[in-house]
């Protein structure tokens, strides 16, 4: 269906892709996967639309390829009062009526023969999207979307995950050979995310996902493209099976890249040897030997084992709490409540501690962005910050915390940085290079803005993190990285997040709204709740023991202790089969 080959492409400031190459062929479902300003959307871009860029390589699409596309950034109209259902049916309602105008027309009109023509392209055409089955069809998507109860609704009342939902429907009622979507995940509550999955596994057509998000990644795809240091590496099977392959590369070619440093260094050794022995006796053969072992020495550093998809860029995020003030208690919330058009929060109250680390969860349009957006405010009586606390606020609207007309460096001037070298030298450690932190913040990928959002925070040294889905666009291994930097964090961090492997990775506990008000949950709760609405029995007890052993694997890694590291991935593939 798509065939991309030898495909290179450059932005002014930054390469993205170096001759990558690949397929997607019938009924395939592709994720594809990269750290944050790999190129992904980019890439997606160019496939849908190659007139508009210039780029070295080819890339063929079946001519009567049918694309339907979800974009991460359409936002909804507030305003309109269409249904779901005429939304959904709006493709369908257009060609009815084409075919009632050209039935109308046949009544007056000499010219048939071009009005049946018409009447056969558009008949074809509703054919290919279901014909007179899809009021029916609509139906179903809406039932396994769990969305039924939406159908009559206008789209100005659905919350963002309910209208992602809808637009994912249909794109794929709409007939496509070809569905992409770039990052439908991003915000989705938990019972949105499963809802997202079914719809994503009954699609039997072609398929390709950008997406960060381990729940889908693992349940979802049977194709893996993953975009990284220019270049691109193909899998043909499961996101799971992927990564342990990946495992199983980076241990054969770490070895390998220490036994070629291993060489070189001694190489080196005799090469000044040599050089030490020619400078004092000046015999044809002392240069002739020197001259040999300095071209080998040339011809080991150019075979010297390289890793693209081992040595992957990620932010190295350090989340350090200096203040000396000790409070037993960060935050206060009494009796708070907040309206709207009526009433969405009411009665709420809790407390969180120095040290707690906490995740506020609910389903998408249930105030949890409000009320983290009062307690940074601090503005309400219902709210109380100990003295001392200092508070950070990571925002899902990237735009409130970045200025999209600053570069990098405008930004983190403002955040008190004295030099670009020294901006230069604390953004290396997130994946920036000096090229690059000349770049507008709008020109940035959605990951991009969350690591600097994030990188903001690291240096600022705050004891209370409001963190609102710091998770979102950002890859699978910044995740991780994340995760390992909060769980760390000697502070109080209140994040809402509807990432399963996050909370369960890195909080103590969790505060659910419902019914209008918030309750405390433990961990215990929480994962017995999750279980049964969303994983098969023990699902997340085998991903932490998979985790555990990756760990485990990554510091015999470290130690160069290849045996066990070997051990252990025999181990970590039995935990992946229970998967």
């Amino acid at each position: 269906m798509i065939k991309v080959d030898h495909l290179s492409y450059s932005f002014p400031q930054k390469d993205l892709y170096d001759s990558i190459s690949f397929t997607l062929e019938d009924g395939q479902h592709c994720a594809l996967i990269g750290t944050s300003g790999s190129g992904k959307s980019t890439l997606v871009d160019i496939m849908m639309d190659a007139e508009n860029y210039l780029f070295d390589g080819k890339i063929e699409i079946d001519p009567d390829c049918r694309i339907g596309y979800v974009s991460q950034r359409t936002q909804q109209d507030k305003a309109d009062e269409t249904t779901v259902f005429e939304y959904i049916s709006e493709e369908f309602t257009k060609l009815q009526n084409e075919i009632a105008s050209i039935f109308a027309e046949m009544e007056t009109s000499s010219d048939i023969d071009a009005l049946l023509e018409r009447y056969q392209e558009c008949l074809d055409a509703l054919n290919a999207i279901g014909g007179e089955d899809f009021e029916s069809m609509i139906s179903k998507k809406l039932h396994l979307a769990n969305l039924m109860k939406l159908r009559d609704l206008p789209i100005s009342k659905l919350s963002g995950g309910e209208f992602k939902l809808v637009q994912v429907i249909k794109e794929m009622l709409n007939g496509p050979d070809l569905m992409i979507m770039d990052e439908p995940d991003v915000f989705l509550d938990f019972g949105n995310l499963n809802s997202l999955k079914a719809l994503i596994n009954s699609h039997k057509q072609t398929m390709l996902v950008i997406t960060h998000n381990r729940y889908l990644l693992n349940h979802c795809f049977n194709k893996i493209i993953h975009l990284e240091n220019k270049k691109l590496q193909e899998f043909d099977g499961s996101y799971v099976d992927y990564n342990f392959s990946l495992l199983q590369t980076k241990i054969d070619l770490q070895e390998l890249s220490i036994a070629d440093d291993e060489e070189i260094e001694r190489n080196n050794i005799l090469i000044e040897r040599l050089r030490d022995i020619a400078t004092k006796d000046a015999d044809a053969q002392n240069g002739r030997s020197l001259k040999a072992r300095v071209s080998l020495q040339k011809r080991l550093e150019e075979r010297r084992i390289e890793a693209p998809f081992v040595d992957m860029k990620q932010a190295g995020f350090s989340l350090v709490n200096d203040s000396e003030e000790k409070a037993a208690i960060a935050l206060k919330v009494s009796n708070y409540a907040v309206s709207f058009d009526e009433l969405l929060l009411g009665n709420v109250s809790f407390e969180i501690q120095s040290t707690d680390k906490v995740a506020l969860i609910g389903p998408n349009g249930t105030g949890k962005t409000t009320l983290l957006r009062e307690i940074f405010q601090n503005n309400s009586d219902a709210i109380v910050l100990s003295d001392g606390i200092e508070v950070a606020y990571l925002s899902q609207d990237q735009g409130e915390t970045l200025c999209g007309s600053n570069t990098i460096l405008d930004e983190f001037y403002e955040a008190g940085f004295k030099s670009p070298a020294d901006i230069a030298a604390y953004l290396l450690g997130y994946g920036f290079n000096e090229e690059e932190i000349t770049q507008k913040i709008g020109s940035l990928s959605g990951g991009e803005k969350n690591i600097l959002q994030l990188a903001k925070i690291c240096a600022g040294k705050v004891n209370l993190l409001l963190l609102d889905e710091p998770t979102s666009h950002l890859d699978t291994y910044s995740q991780i990285t994340l995760e390992e930097a909060i769980a760390k964090y000697n502070g109080a961090v209140l994040m809402i997040s509807h990432d399963y492997y996050s909370i369960i990775n890195c909080m103590d506990y969790v505060l659910l709204i419902e019914d209008k008000t918030v309750r405390k949950i433990s961990m215990r709760k929480f994962r017995k709740m999750i279980y049964a609405s969303h994983f098969d029995k023990d699902y997340l007890l085998i991903e932490e023991k998979k985790q555990a052993v990756e760990t485990k694997i990554k510091l015999a890694l470290m130690d160069k202790d290849f045996t066990l590291a070997r051990t252990l991935s025999i181990e970590l593939e039995e935990l992946i089969k229970l998967l």
